[in-house]
């Protein structure tokens, strides 16, 4: 295999990506045309041979964006994740409600295409989250179906800048989630996913033992249960890169856990259970919006998020889109 620069070739998308003095985000990677023709086993050895490289240039970025690659199907999703040997996730304690494709692979959050899904880091609200996911557009959107993402340290100095006492409480408290939960799942709500889907079993006695696992108090209800967990850390430190993150799912508990069952303000509070600041949280949003990039999916796209360093979002959209993903220990 030739070195990586005879295989993939940095790409520049004008308005789609933040420039930060020694890296942009995302990087995007294409096939060299000069080098011999693509095919997905080409594609895979390459990552395998390369592996250096796109670990480093992930660790740099925080996200990496391959496009033009020849990736056509839900299966070829599934060798293009094993091909980075990264260990699967079990989606274990997530709220979104999701349907194993093939292998690996399951579909992004299925809650209905009007509803916008807010910024968080995948499953920030357990203790046991994904280090690395993958997400890959099968079938580009009509219009709109971006899944915007921002850099989590860029978040916490902003905050904390901005707001230092509100940032310092929830270093000291943490926050504490809650969430009631159906039987079954409700693919009307983006949190809609049901205990039994939740903690993969129809039994109450191994759904408690799951939850304990995780740290997870259940309390039963008639249809249903409600779960509270925490308080766990809303800050945490990024060993690898060695800086604070904004590492929750608080503004996404805050303004958009809301079903029939769920009240997004009594969702997430303090670790110590006051409540949160309604103002402070949404002008976290607006920093949120106002740090992101968002590109336009195109058919093929394989994105590959660092979880500790990136939070991302989905915006609403108008049919067709079916983008998959897959989550890695």
């Amino acid at each position: 295999m030739a070195a990586q620069a005879d295989y993939f070739i940095e790409t520049q998308l004008p308005n789609h990506q933040k420039h930060y003095g020694s890296f942009t985000f995302p990087s995007i990677l294409s096939p060299n045309p000069k080098s011999s023709p693509s095919s997905l086993s080409v594609f895979s050895e390459a990552i395998k041979f390369h592996k250096p490289f796109l670990d480093s240039l992930l660790l740099k970025s925080g996200a990496l964006l391959f496009r033009g690659f020849p990736v056509k199907t839900a299966k070829d999703f599934n060798d293009v994740v094993e091909a980075f040997g990264f260990e699967e996730l079990p989606y274990v304690g997530g709220a979104a409600p999701r349907t194993n494709v093939v292998g690996r692979v399951f579909t992004a959050n299925e809650s209905p295409p009007d509803q916008k899904i807010p910024f968080h880091h995948e499953m920030a609200q357990v203790p046991e989250f994904p280090s690395k996911l993958f997400f890959f557009c099968e079938v580009e959107p009509g219009s709109g179906g971006e899944t915007p993402i921002v850099l989590s340290h860029i978040v916490y100095e902003k905050m904390k800048e901005k707001y230092p006492e509100f940032v310092d409480r929830l270093e000291v408290h943490g926050l504490l989630y809650t969430r009631v939960l159906g039987e079954d799942d409700d693919p009307s709500s983006p949190i809609g996913r049901g205990w039994k889907s939740t903690f993969l079993t129809s039994d109450k006695a191994v759904a408690e033992e799951r939850a304990a696992k995780l740290g997870m108090k259940l309390e039963w209800l008639r249809n249903g249960v409600k779960t509270v967990m925490g308080p766990i850390p809303a800050i945490k430190y990024d060993k690898s890169r060695h800086r604070k993150i904004w590492f929750n799912s608080m503004v996404a508990a805050y303004t958009g856990w809301e079903d029939a069952r769920n009240d997004p303000v009594k969702a997430v509070t303090f670790g110590d259970g006051q409540p949160l600041p309604a103002d402070i949280i949404y002008d976290c949003l607006k920093i949120l919006e106002d740090e992101c990039v968002s590109i336009p999916w195109k058919k093929g796209d394989v994105m590959l998020i660092d979880n500790l360093a990136t939070l991302h979002s989905r915006r609403s959209f108008n049919p067709p889109r079916r983008v998959l993903a897959s989550l890695c220990k």
